[in-house]
């Protein structure tokens, strides 16, 4: 068995993360799998490149035109109207199951994917987001915003994907009932992301300050994600519950914060009390599973897939959404209980192990073949 996953970026963005992942979760666990990208970031064999941003150029200007507005206001809308020809590679030909991630952006265009359902290929494709059931937006927020738009745009793409034969797949319990009401005729399953154990496990907290020269006697919060000023991620909430907490250090992480490698991710997370993600939507952030799986309890709202991860009063505080006190509650909670962490590494491993999930992918793609 042959798997290509296909995503836009390799390492950029949770969903390019996410699929990272699960190629070498896949590769671990003997199934000869491929990633084919546009934008790739490392030199790693199994990921390979295609394409430029020409066919992304195309969809942002028809995009700005639609919305009457500048490319900056774009952020949160797809067209799926354009994308890079796969077909005539050997990955792609070879390949007994495709498997899309996040492919917006000019990577695939619904007619694209249209054609490989017709071709004979299995197809299955993660819910990073909301945008394969929305059409238009990626969160229902952005999609509520041009909602006469939105709703012609939910039905060209109904009309093109959903009488054809894609599996689904929900990284959340929670995006997995929102994609099974909005597409009854589809097959959805709920399988969780994974995290890789060798780069995220516990470390003693003063071993990672010493590491990251960090102050061994502050209660050290962190915050993080790849743009820290993006609205849906909730940052202004935490600010307001950071001034009432005058005896607590902010570490925040991503682009508009501090920057800070990859590899070093886990020492951050070991080396923080608390981690808080005041996010106002969200699927199954991968920062929330990562801070669980270095031991470091996780405060947030109570949106999306995120109280599937956080084990209320026992690996961290879900709090009520847009509510700044109750962020405060939920740090001072966590901060009085340090045998949160320990529950918290327990739980990560039973929901996000590399080898449980692989094995989850691995049946389902059997059974299409079979």
């Amino acid at each position: 068995m042959k798997v290509l996953l296909i995503s836009t970026s390799e390492r950029t963005g949770g969903g390019a993360i996410a699929a990272n992942r699960l190629l070498h979760a896949l590769l671990e666990n003997g199934v000869e799998a491929k990633m084919l990208v546009r934008d790739r970031q490392t030199s790693d064999p199994a990921v390979v490149s295609i394409g430029n941003i020409w066919p992304k150029v195309k969809e942002r200007l028809r995009l700005m035109w639609l919305l009457r507005t500048s490319l900056k206001h774009t952020w949160g809308y797809d067209l799926m109207s354009d994308g890079i020809d796969i077909f005539s590679t050997r990955e792609y030909q070879e390949a007994d199951i495709v498997h899309l991630h996040w492919v917006n952006q000019g990577m695939l265009s619904t007619e694209q994917v249209k054609r490989m359902v017709s071709s004979g290929k299995k197809v299955f494709w993660t819910l990073h987001d909301e945008w394969p059931y929305l059409g238009f937006g990626h969160y229902n927020s952005d999609t509520m915003r041009h909602r006469t738009l939105s709703q012609a745009r939910y039905m060209t793409i109904q009309q093109q994907l959903s009488s054809r034969q894609i599996h689904f797949i929900g990284c959340s319990e929670w995006i997995t009932e929102r994609a099974r009401e909005a597409m009854p005729l589809s097959q959805v399953t709920h399988i969780n992301n994974c995290i890789p154990t060798s780069l995220f496990h516990p470390v003693a907290m003063l071993e990672a300050r010493r590491a990251l020269d960090l102050d061994e006697n502050e209660n050290i919060v962190l915050f993080c994600a790849q743009n820290v000023n993006d609205e849906r991620k909730g940052l202004r909430y935490l600010e307001e519950a950071l001034r009432q907490l005058p005896s607590v250090t902010p570490l925040i992480i991503g682009r508009g914060g501090l920057s800070l490698p990859p590899d070093k991710m886990p020492l951050a997370y070991a080396a923080a009390d608390v981690f808080v993600t005041p996010s106002l939507e969200d699927n199954l952030p991968n920062t929330v599973a990562e801070s669980l799986s270095c031991g470091t309890p996780c405060v947030a709202f109570r949106v999306g897939g995120i109280p599937e991860m956080i084990a209320h009063l026992e690996t961290g505080y879900l709090a009520q959404p847009r509510d700044a006190a109750d962020l405060v509650r939920g740090i001072e909670q966590v901060l009085s209980h340090p045998e949160y962490r320990e529950s918290a590494a327990k739980t990560a491993l039973q929901l996000f192990s590399p080898e449980k999930v692989a094995k989850e992918h691995i049946t389902l793609y059997q059974k299409s073949l079979s």
